[in-house]
């Protein structure tokens, strides 16, 4: 069916477009104004690495043809995509979006500390020992596809759980910011968190309603069908955030007095992520139960971290796994079969097993994501090291890692301008340099 096609490579550009700019806005916004281009540049470095990889070995790990004990299947066999061919390449290239993004959600638990050479060395490692191996289990027919029968529509276990475990991990591992707990680090431009908010939200579309899986492939797809079941995870994907969002603000004004933008933001994104493996289980009114929870919870969730003495910088605990942990288990309660992916759960008689093997999923989920990063951030703590040092965090990663800085009015133009040729520069003509005639 060439509309599904045709949807596909939109849908595909769609979820790209969520990493960059849409995360790196998002997350860019949230951090402090001297490390915003440091944690921006950490969304554009997981699209350069974790795309070469998916397309080397990462595909044929994750929907390779062979299985290697239910885990992975043989990064070889379909190894630079050899063998592949057809329509095949569209289906590459959106899965390759979702390991993208997934890694790149990670890096906002480490903001402003971390040295850019550790991030590019922990991102093949991570995406290839972590993320290629649930990919394969939940969505290519491996353990999880075999033994559990839990429903992931779009990534609530591979995706969400699995990074929110990193970051929590990665937080854990590398420490806590200079100053944390003691100084102020609010987000330097809540107006970047908010564009980049609205992004997300229109990418997520792709994320949500690209993962339609039509039986027979495209060319056999069936019209009715594939219209059904595209709007409704549409249409459940668009209620469900705007519950989380409404209840986010709601927890915020009874705990805080106050309904922010940055609450505004973060409700939806928690929404999103609930609804992200439930989208084509559940009906209306679960979807907005869904998205009420998660956005209560998640709003609650992100303050246990100046509790728990947690670094999460920039709340990925706090939202991706507290959000993916609800919208992957509320499936056991509230999946529907008049959904058109849903099976009836524990709410419309389906007892306890669906609710036994969400929780399932996601525990498993938890532990080799836990265990993966656990191993990966170690080795490299005791080899190249994560950290920049304090003198370098303190005076701003930017200017440290990369040699530059977001906002930099009135010391220059451009690369390299001296401050004598600001001025000569405005009026169109060379600057003065030394040594050079006036």
């Amino acid at each position: 069916m060439d509309g599904y096609y045709a949807w596909m490579i939109v849908a595909t550009a769609l979820v790209l477009m969520m990493t960059t700019p849409a995360l790196a806005l998002f997350y860019g916004g949230m951090s402090r104004s001297k490390s915003v281009l440091n944690m921006m540049m950490m969304s554009y470095v997981a699209l350069g690495v974790v795309g070469i990889v998916y397309v080397l070995w990462g595909w044929s790990m994750s929907f390779g043809p062979s299985d290697v004990g239910g885990v992975f299947a043989n990064p070889f066999s379909l190894f630079g995509l050899e063998g592949v061919a057809g329509g095949s390449y569209i289906a590459v290239c959106f899965q390759m979006t979702f390991a993208v993004i997934t890694a790149a959600l990670i890096s906002g638990a480490i903001a402003d500390r971390v040295k850019l050479s550790a991030w590019v060395v922990f991102l093949p490692l991570w995406v290839t020992l972590s993320y290629f191996p649930l990919g394969h289990m939940v969505w290519g027919g491996g353990f999880i596809s075999q033994h559990l029968g839990a429903q992931d529509y779009a990534g609530g276990t591979v995706v969400h759980i699995n990074a929110g475990v990193a970051g929590g991990v990665l937080a854990l591992i590398i420490g806590k910011r200079v100053g944390f707990g003691k100084e102020p680090m609010k987000p330097h431009n809540l107006t970047l968190t908010m564009v980049g908010a609205g992004l997300l939200w229109f990418g997520w579309y792709g994320f949500n309603v690209g993962s339609i899986v039509l039986a027979g492939g495209g060319e056999k797809a069936d019209t009715r069908q594939f219209m059904t079941e595209t709007g409704v995870t549409f249409l459940n994907t668009t209620i469900a955030t705007c519950a989380a969002m409404l209840a986010w603000l709601a927890v915020e004004r009874v705990l805080h007095g106050k309904a922010t933008s940055l609450g505004a933001a973060s409700g939806i994104v928690a929404g999103l992520v609930a609804i992200t493996p439930s989208c084509g289980a559940v009906d209306t009114l679960g979807a907005i139960v869904i998205g009420a929870v998660a956005g209560a919870l998640c709003a609650w969730a992100v303050g246990l971290k100046y509790k728990m003495g947690l670094d999460d910088s920039l709340d990925v605990v706090g939202v991706h796994l507290v959000g993916g942990i609800v919208g992957t288990v509320l499936i056991g309660f509230l999946s529907t079969s008049s959904a058109p992916g849903g099976i009836d759960g524990l709410f419309y008689g389906g007892g306890l097993g669906p609710l036994g093997d969400q929780v399932g999923a996601a525990g498993i989920a938890i532990a080799w994501s836990a265990v993966c990063t656990t191993v990966i951030g170690l080795a490299i703590r005791h080899t190249i090291g994560w950290r920049v040092s304090d003198e370098a965090e303190v005076e701003g990663i930017d200017s440290d890692q990369h040699g530059e800085a977001a906002y930099d009015l009135g010391t220059g133009l451009g690369r390299g301008l001296p401050s004598s040729g600001v001025l000569a520069a405005t009026q169109g003509r060379a600057p003065v340099t030394e040594g050079a005639p006036a």
